[in-house]
């Protein structure tokens, strides 16, 4: 029997599975929307959900979590995601 592997949501603090997650990578290049799960660079999840996405813009978690600015177009991309 396989695990599924589970994470936190910065914003819920809910552990879901992976595949129920979009991961925001910081880069050197600065902050991109992980599909993959696979870009290297410091990470933070986020459930797939409208209402999570606008209040990690308000609270700026993403920010504070991968100590960077976030600029609005990362947000403008996870709600075309839905």
């Amino acid at each position: 029997m396989r695990k599924i592997p589970m994470r936190t949501c910065v914003v819920t603090r809910e552990k879901l599975p992976k595949k129920e997650l979009v991961r925001v990578v910081k880069t050197a290049d600065g902050v991109i929307v992980d599909t993959t799960g696979k870009v290297n660079g410091r990470g933070a999840y986020l459930k797939m959900d409208k209402d999570v996405f606008e209040k990690a813009r308000q609270s700026k978690v993403l920010e504070r979590h991968l100590e960077i600015n976030v600029p609005d177009e990362v947000y403008d991309e996870l709600n075309k995601l839905l």
